[in-house]
């Protein structure tokens, strides 16, 4: 008990912290809506491509357990399908809300919020499963999500226009060339290095302060939608992921800390995206603020 006290106010609540700031500001009207807009779209062009290139660039790939990382996609892939189905014929959200309330149920806040808490709490090897669902939900699912939100949110617009918009996109070309470099073993020189992290080190604390700035804005009381979209994500991905993780042998660590990523709140890309497209956050927002809160309890635990 006094471990998982420790691990909650030493390493998960400062991390929340900037979030519940920036919700207490908003709600004080220290600072409006529009100014958290502006600092979350810097954030998510700047900040967010000079994070994803080094961490892409750097890494990796023998030392992953692809195996692990194939069960977890295979999970999100489950659970996605599920929550689209039931949003979009039960609930009856409109078909771009139901696509980005599935992906907030699978697509976990790793790489500003449960990365930050893992090294803080195991250190930079001891994460090294974190840091592959990072790369993987990076390099492959989030950049699905971009492309697939844009082509529906676009459906006149044309593949061309569209392929051109995503070629602009800096989260793109940041992960694209992070790839391609990684791949043909070409290593960042150091002193780019040091800026893009002097940068990306700015990117997970501003950004989780816009989005409590914006999600003050948004009624707190949950209703089916959001009790259903939160229930699939907090406990239907992690359990569906902790049952999946017993099949093959591998390090009882990758196990933990996947599970432990999976049992993270919802992710700030899907409302980012809402946002982006015009598409409505009333339901969106409420996800995030209450998997995010109701998940401190849940990470301290299994971690």
């Amino acid at each position: 008990m006094l471990a998982m006290l420790h691990v909650l106010t030493h390493d998960i609540l400062p991390v929340f912290s900037m979030m519940a700031l920036g919700f207490l500001l908003g709600r004080a009207k220290v600072i409006s809506g529009a100014d958290a807009s502006v600092l979350n779209r810097v954030a998510f062009l700047t900040l967010q491509p000079a994070l994803l290139f080094p961490l892409i660039n750097k890494l990796d790939w023998h030392a992953f357990q692809f195996d692990a990382i194939g069960l977890y996609a295979a999970c999100q892939v489950i659970v996605f399908s599920l929550t689209y189905v039931v949003c979009r014929y039960a609930l009856r959200r409109e078909r771009l809300e139901a696509w980005l309330l599935a992906m907030a149920t699978i697509f976990v806040n790793t790489l500003l919020y449960i990365w930050p808490i893992s090294y803080l709490i195991y250190g930079e090897v001891a994460a090294l499963p974190i840091t592959a669902i990072v790369a993987w939900d990076a390099t492959v699912t989030f950049a699905f999500f971009i492309i697939t939100t844009d082509l529906m949110a676009n459906p006149d617009a044309g593949i061309r226009q569209s392929l051109r918009r995503m070629t602009r996109n800096p989260v793109l070309i940041a992960i694209a060339f992070g790839v391609v470099t990684n791949l043909a073993g070409l290593a960042a020189p150091a002193p780019i290095l040091t800026g893009l992290d002097f940068a990306g080190a700015a990117a997970a604390p501003l950004t989780l302060f816009a989005l409590g700035v914006i999600l003050s804005g948004h009624p707190l009381t949950p209703n089916a939608t959001v009790m259903v979209v939160s229930g699939l994500k907090l406990l239907a991905f992690p359990a569906l992921v902790y049952a999946a993780l017993h099949l093959g042998d591998r390090p009882m660590q990758w196990n933990t800390l996947i599970v432990l990523c999976a049992a993270g709140p919802a992710g700030a890309m899907s409302f980012a995206l809402a946002m982006l497209h015009g598409v409505r956050t009333d339901v969106i927002a409420p996800v995030i603020i209450w998997t995010s809160t109701l998940s401190l309890i849940s990470l301290a635990w299994l971690a």
